[in-house]
């Protein structure tokens, strides 16, 4: 492991949300001050809702700011595992651009990371700041074990996005998604990873002593990485 690690814990979940929102925020800032736009990926869940609900209430040119989710489910635009419906709510009110990646359900999972991908060609890169969460399996962005695990971690470096199917499919979201790849997330500007729970931490940390051989998606995607990563943690 090439790159500086660093742990921030919180009391809780709510003091975490106050410092992952005061981390974005101060992202964006420095990206309008540097380029006059920005253009961050945030993930999905419940975890960092209340981060975004804060996060909106800074005071920012947000029609400089373009969103994308790190990870997104292939699902109707509305429906309720939709990460970008999510953020959609709570950021397109404030005038940010928020795009979806997957703008209609197929079945064709391929073809849908290939057309986010072109859709990604099109934004500035790269990304100001990629924001991940990390499963209890250790899964992190759409990043599962399956049949698109080695091209997801592997494929071609300018390849930002591609259609994966999770074996097995989480129980939560039977679903194929797209996700950024390995690539598209450790060229970033800034990394931040935000989770909660002590068996996550543990997850985490394992797999980071792992390295490069490690049974755990986010200790392949942090293996090497050569930028700072930031782990907001709380329990």
């Amino acid at each position: 492991m090439t790159t500086e690690i660093e742990w921030w814990e919180y009391d809780d979940a709510a003091e975490l949300a106050d410092a992952v929102a005061g981390d974005i925020q101060f992202v964006i800032e420095s990206a309008l001050d540097a380029r006059g736009s920005a253009v961050i990926a945030l993930a999905g869940g419940k975890t960092p809702l209340p981060a975004y609900e804060k996060l909106a209430k800074a005071k920012l040119d947000w029609k400089r700011v373009t969103i994308i989710p790190s990870d997104e489910r292939i699902v109707p635009l509305g429906d309720p595992l939709s990460n970008v419906t999510a953020l959609g709510k709570t950021f397109i009110p404030k005038g940010a651009r928020v795009i979806p990646v997957v703008p209609k359900a197929t079945d064709d999972y391929k073809a849908a990371g290939r057309s986010a991908d072109a859709l990604m060609q099109d934004l500035h890169w790269p990304l100001d700041l990629c924001m991940l969460g990390v499963g209890g399996d250790g899964h992190t962005a759409s990043i599962f074990p399956g049949p698109d695990f080695d091209e997801a971690l592997n494929g071609p470096r300018e390849r930002r996005a591609l259609g994966v199917m999770p074996d097995p499919l989480p129980p939560e979201a039977p679903v194929a998604r797209v996700t950024l790849s390995r690539a598209g997330i450790i060229t970033a500007r800034a990394l931040l990873i935000a989770v909660t729970g002590k068996d996550k931490r543990t997850v985490i940390e394992d797999a980071i002593k792992q390295g490069a051989g490690s049974t755990y998606p986010i200790g392949r995607v942090l293996a090497d990485v050569e930028l700072p990563v930031d782990i907001h943690w709380a329990p």
